[in-house]
């Protein structure tokens, strides 16, 4: 169609981005490069698909929809009800639920609003939670504070009383949370974490959250698309809540779910209680373009292709715990369930800001974490690293021994640019990474490595990008 009569105002309604705004069509195409020519090792992200990408970029975002299908604040909302109908349903089909006993709310915006609107549904300003502390694994909406601070709003509005991991095992202390509950008495019990490698007994929280008189909810925002595949503990047996974020292991867009039981006698209202905590208590119109995206990936999570994926996830995490343990490096439980591997750095005396610096140099983007026993989350002696993202990229376990390596050359490289730093101040390591000096050899070696490990990530497809024309942008940060 010609928008040669359209008037000037408008005309910019039809320009596509390299014409209306190159400078973020350029800083698009960096990051393309960035995740082309890098590998992605945060436990948190992933790549989603091309379908899911195209649905999440949509027309959808234009409509406004507050309220629920059937039920909403604005008119022309036929198609959007629709949409959302058909979400919630692949949502309980991805997740083998019964919809007599479960349903779902698609609209949160994320993890920790999901998260909040969880606990708005489920307890009353002050009333008291516990959920796994951050230091040993868990995440910041499940009640997290320091001495000085409360840091979250699950914290702020609530009486939060973490439990943690046995010393010597560094797996949940069931008999010490137990014991703390009969204490504290809880409302409500919070599982999940981010950064715990280990699967979860729901049966032993049950008996805990029953004998307490508490809500049991479980947080599986990391694991939900291993859980999803079956290839994890299901919660959803002894949950009366489960949430999760949908760009993790379930491979969809930026968002958050809300599952809830049906059919207990003691809470018949549970679902006008999530339904009313999301929409008007804790948000507004839902994204649905984003909706979309989530209802593109549920339908590729219920496909047997998708359990392969979650299989080859597990066992690329396994073959990359292995291979770092064959180094002789301690990880946090020795090893893994799941996607992720927590790598413990202090017995070689560096910390996670150090080696997350330096595989950043190298194109390795993972994150510094605390791990059990830190003093400060802000400096801590670990590192988390997952595969979610390098399986999207067809990776399997004799590709992930060549990434552990690449892992193991960054952490030994780390230890001399420590030294030729001189002290143990950041900006010191930086710079000796960064800057060539004479009698030196650690700039030279971050480069090298820099270039082995660019040349091995740019063999790897990039779901949503024709690699084969990609080219390298203006305005790199090298």
């Amino acid at each position: 169609m010609s928008t040669a009569n359209t008037p000037n105002f408008n005309k910019v309604l039809y320009q596509p981005l390299a014409e209306i705004d190159p400078e973020v069509k350029n800083i698009i195409d960096k990051e393309t490069w960035r995740q082309f020519t890098g590998l992605e090792l945060i436990a948190s992200e992933n790549l989603t698909s091309q379908a899911t990408m195209e649905a999440n970029g949509s027309i959808l975002t234009n409509k406004y929809s507050e309220g629920l299908p059937n039920a909403r604040y604005y008119g022309g909302n036929e198609y959007i009800d629709e949409l959302e109908i058909l979400c919630r349903k692949r949502a309980l089909q991805a997740f083998n639920l019964d919809p007599a006993k479960w349903g779902v709310n698609v609209q949160p915006y994320s993890g920790s609003t999901a998260n909040f609107a969880a606990l708005t549904a489920l307890i009353q300003p002050n009333d008291r939670l516990m959920g796994l502390g951050l230091p040993d694994g868990g995440h910041l909406t499940h009640g997290y504070y320091t001495a000085k601070k409360k840091m979250t709003a699950s914290s702020i509005y609530f009486q939060s009383l973490p439990y943690g991991i046995t010393p010597e095992t560094n797996l949940i202390d069931y008999a010490a949370l137990s014991a703390q509950a009969k204490i504290f008495k809880p409302r409500l019990i919070i599982c999940g974490a981010s950064a715990y490698p280990r699967d979860w007994d729901y049966a032993e929280l049950k008996k805990t959250a029953s004998r307490e008189g508490a809500w049991l909810m479980a947080d599986i925002a990391h694991t939900s698309g291993l859980v999803a595949a079956q290839e994890l503990n299901n919660p959803f047996e002894y949950c009366d809540v489960v949430t999760t974020t949908t760009h993790k292991t379930l491979r969809g867009p930026r968002a958050g779910l809300i599952f809830f039981r049906k059919d207990l006698e003691n809470a018949s209202d549970l679902e006008k209680r999530v339904n009313d905590a999301v929409f008007p208590a804790c948000q507004g119109g839902p994204h649905n373009n984003t909706i979309a995206g989530i209802a593109t990936a549920l339908l590729q999570a219920a496909q047997p292709e998708f359990k392969e994926y979650a299989k080859q996830v597990i066992a690329n995490a396994r073959t990359l715990a292995a291979a770092l343990v064959s180094h002789g490096y301690r990880l946090q439980t020795g090893g893994t369930d799941n996607h992720l591997v927590l790598w413990d750095l202090r017995p070689i005396g560096l910390t996670g800001s150090k080696v997350e610096k330096v595989c950043d140099l190298m194109g390795i983007t993972i994150n510094k974490n605390a791990v059990s026993g830190d003093a400060s989350a802000q400096v801590p002696g670990g590192i988390r690293l997952g595969t979610s993202a390098l399986t999207s990229r067809d990776m399997r376990e004799d590709d992930i021994k060549v990434v552990a390596d690449f892992l193991h050359r960054s952490v030994q490289l780390s230890l001399l640019l420590q030294k030729e730093a001189g002290t143990k101040l950041l900006k010191d390591f930086v710079r000796v990474a960064t800057v060539p000096a004479e009698g030196k050899q650690g700039f030279q070696l971050v480069k090298q490595l820099r270039s082995e490990v660019q040349e091995f990530a740019m063999k790897w497809p990039l779901p949503g990008v024709d690699v084969s024309t990609l080219t390298k942008p203006e305005g790199l940060h090298e």
